[in-house]
């Protein structure tokens, strides 16, 4: 069945990008040697080479949809992880940013893309995006707890040696999907990029990239907590995440998705709230709670949101989606590097709950009324712009 293929591949790259991305920064800290600053600078070099192969095989997958992206692009990140441990020059960790590790991001949106292109625009197309992201989700409940285990019995290397191993399993997963028919070649949309809600994407996803970032050094240096602590958090808020995104699976359609997703943003800066007065584990992990809730809803229904308004240009959209999210990376890079020496972890994270209220305002503007060129017969308005009827489920 396309979709359990679609699944497992989803859930086994959440599971390799879960055990390294929760400790990478700890990685670049403790193992490398980099400054704060070095860190985000390193980070927003992942960003860059993400959006460059990102931005590029969207377009290529609306005129030629294939597997092939997707396999090339794992493939590249299992090579990456494998050599990365071997690695603690600066100028070569910026490289392979740049490079094999930072291509890896565009797997992400490929599948989602193929499992549009495969499950096709009917129900079960328009659902993939929520089920699949709680495939994202479960991954990145249990990878942080795996990556824990395997950091503790074998340190750095064998945590970025298991990864690539995961890797390698995602892109034979792939193989098991079938390959996407022709298609006809998807114009662009009549109402252009819709800037004012990517601005919003990209501000919610600098929120959570430079909290992630922020989070393990708070945690572990001003709490002095344990550095598998940090797995824990991060485990229950993707644990959150899976029943959250789950529950949008099966909401009504005659709910209004830009509420849905507002209500995203407004768990996401809750989060941030509670994050900066916590003194000790309990509120941290409560905290939690409210970030997994707004990931997932921010996270699936904002995919969904953009293959509705992009339609038929799925590859484009999700690669919109996913390029604003990894340009929220780039932004929180270096930003985060100063604010931590410069103003410390409490406040970086206070800002980051700052950041999250702004991507809900440029929402709420971006969203208030229907995308020109749409409404039109045998559409019904849901969530600020038209729907077809067809892909309304």
């Amino acid at each position: 069945m396309p979709f359990l293929a679609l699944f497992a591949a989803v859930l086994l790259l959440g599971i390799a990008d879960s055990m390294v991305n929760s400790y990478i920064v700890l990685f670049g800290a403790d193992v490398a040697g980099l400054t704060p600053l070095q860190i985000g600078v390193w980070a927003s070099v992942f960003a860059v080479g993400g959006i460059t192969i990102g931005w590029w095989l969207g377009r290529s997958f609306d005129h030629r949809p294939a597997r092939t992206y997707a396999i090339g692009v794992i493939l590249s990140g299992s090579a990456g992880y494998l050599l990365l441990p071997r690695v603690s020059s600066f100028l070569v960790l910026l490289l392979m940013a740049a490079t094999v590790l930072g291509v890896s991001a565009a797997a992400f949106p490929q599948l989602f893309a193929l499992a549009r292109a495969v499950l096709g625009e009917g129900v079960a197309g328009q659902r993939s995006a929520p089920l699949l992201r709680s495939a994202w989700s479960l991954a990145w409940a249990g990878g942080p707890l795996l990556g824990a285990l395997v950091l503790s019995r074998g340190g750095y290397a064998w945590l970025m040696w298991t990864a690539a191993g995961v890797f390698l399993a995602s892109a034979l997963t792939v193989l098991a999907v079938p390959r996407p028919g022709p298609v006809v070649a998807a114009s662009p949309s009549p109402g252009g990029t819709p800037v004012l809600l990517t601005v919003s994407v990209t501000l919610f996803f600098t929120a959570m990239f430079a909290g992630g970032v922020a989070l393990p050094l708070f945690v572990t240096r001003a709490l002095h907590q344990q550095p598998a602590s940090v797995g824990v958090l991060f485990s229950v808020c993707a644990a959150v995440e899976v029943v959250a995104t789950l529950g949008l699976a099966v909401v009504p359609a005659r709910f209004s998705q830009r509420a849905v997703i507002l209500g995203g943003f407004g768990f996401f800066v809750c989060y941030h709230a509670l994050t900066v007065v916590s003194s000790d584990l309990l509120l941290l992990v409560l905290g939690q709670v409210f970030r997994g809730v707004g990931i997932a809803i921010v996270g699936a229904a904002g995919i969904r949101y953009f293959q509705d308004l992009l339609a038929p240009a799925t590859g484009r959209a999700t690669t919109l989606f996913a390029n604003a999210s990894t340009a929220g990376l780039l932004v929180s890079g270096i930003l985060t590097g100063l604010a931590v020496e410069h103003v410390g972890y409490r406040t970086t994270l206070l800002l980051c709950g700052v950041t999250a209220a702004l991507g809900g305002v440029a929402f709420t503007l971006g969203s208030a009324r229907p995308a020109a060129g749409t409404g039109g017969p045998g559409s019904v308005s849901v969530g600020g712009h038209a729907h077809s009827r067809r892909g309304s489920g």
